[in-house]
């Protein structure tokens, strides 16, 4: 009896150590997320409280994700050498000090713009070294499978969860004080870095770390003999991030210059066509299992519908029309991001994943950086263009996908 007790409680034990260690690693998307796309749904009030443009505007989301694209290789390397752990927790103090910086220039200076640039900097490196490492962190901690491929699953659960709750979320902390989205920022990140410390222990390495230029003949290796479908899933990546965040800063502008929606009521609008993406995407990661061909299908027909959706907005000018026709786009995205994770699970090594998810994570936040002033500056004449740009490059995804993606012979 007692020898049954004692197992009994053992897996209990396990199962309560192997949830805080899920729950503490989807914790860091969710905070990533938030700091990014949080100030989505505020940047025209900034505008109007800064006296800035909307193309300055929409800097601060291209800032942190340009310092993001350049410091994530090296932040994958350094986590190869000293740990992972060692360079997600110094990273997520990185976002919070950037955050305090932000909200404080906001908060004292008469002319906060060029310091809450800088702010935005810090935290975009420190996102150069939290969501991109918890990747292949997964794959130290959990060496079954079944266990990586759970958890994988809940923490992109938490990315997309983290995008439907960041324009309602931004709103209410703005329609407060414009800036305490900035101040908030540090909290979260306390939190993750608290469960990270409570719940994460990082296995001992087996495996020293490659040398400098060896790491750099594997990666040369590595797309030599995966090139053609790799550049495929980075370059969808790229453009589906660009289009989404595109039409949400199109459509937070939208919002507020033309239908007088704003504050919290703004950022349920803009939830509905996140909303939509999320529902999307954890239904799609539950269905495609490890079938490449069932993706390579998903993937064609998420941009084809993407496309068409956004390629009708402008015939339908009306606020709950334009909505509904993001939603639909929303839904396209939806079925091809967990397609694309999914695709380099599956195809790489579990060895290689943290370089490659390293230079996928690159690219996905080109996409962020081009989308909101590339459409701050269409906005201006060129609506029309703006609109069949987005719905050009969701077809061009599916085209790219049915031509360089074969995975029948992959």
């Amino acid at each position: 009896m007692m020898e049954w007790i004692e197992k009994m409680s053992e897996q209990a034990s396990k199962r309560i150590n192997k949830t805080g260690i899920t729950a503490s690693l989807a914790s860091i998307p969710l905070v990533m997320t938030l700091g990014n796309s949080m100030l989505i749904p505020v940047l025209p009030t900034m505008e109007k409280q800064l006296h800035i443009t909307p193309f300055q505007s929409s800097l601060l989301i291209t800032v942190y994700s340009i310092v993001a694209i350049v410091f994530i290789p090296i932040a994958g390397y350094a986590s190869d050498r000293i740990g992972r752990k060692k360079v997600i927790i110094p990273s997520l103090l990185l976002d919070a000090v950037g955050g305090v910086v932000s909200g404080w220039a906001s908060w004292k200076m008469a002319d906060p713009y060029a310091m809450i640039v800088a702010g935005r900097m810090l935290q975009g490196l420190g996102a150069a070294g939290a969501f991109p490492i918890v990747l292949p962190l997964v794959g130290d901690l959990f060496p079954d499978d079944n266990e990586a491929s759970s958890c994988l699953g809940t923490v992109e659960t938490a990315n997309t969860f983290g995008k439907v709750l960041s324009p309602i979320l931004g709103a209410m902390l703005a329609s407060v004080v414009w800036f305490l989205p900035f101040f908030a920022f540090p909290l979260f990140c306390a939190i993750s870095i608290a469960m990270m410390f409570f719940f994460v222990k990082v296995p001992a390495r087996k495996e020293k770390p490659l040398p400098f230029r060896q790491f750099v003949r594997k990666i040369k290796v590595i797309f030599q003999r995966e090139g053609r479908w790799l550049y495929a899933v980075f370059a969808v990546g790229g453009l589906l991030m660009f289009v989404l965040f595109a039409f949400l800063f199109f459509l937070s502008s939208r919002l507020e210059d033309d239908y007088g929606i704003n504050g919290i009521r703004k950022g349920w609008v803009l939830a509905i066509p996140l909303g939509t993406l999320c529902a999307a995407s954890f239904l799609t990661g539950k269905k495609i299992g490890k079938n490449k061909v069932l993706m390579k299908w998903v993937l064609a027909i998420g941009g084809v519908f993407a496309g068409m959706a956004i390629m009708v907005v402008k015939l339908f000018p009306t606020l709950w029309w334009m909505v509904a026709l993001f939603s639909l786009a929303g839904i396209g995205i939806g079925m091809m991001l967990p397609c694309l994770d999914a695709l380099i699970t599956e195809g790489i090594e579990k060895k290689e994943r943290g370089t490659v998810t390293s230079f996928y994570s690159s690219l996905r936040f080109i996409g962020v950086a081009a989308g909101p002033p590339l459409a701050a500056l269409l906005m201006k004449s060129a609506t029309s263009a703006l609109l069949f740009l987005l719905s050009g490059l969701s077809l061009l995804g599916s085209i790219i996908v049915w031509i360089l993606i074969k995975p029948e012979t992959d």
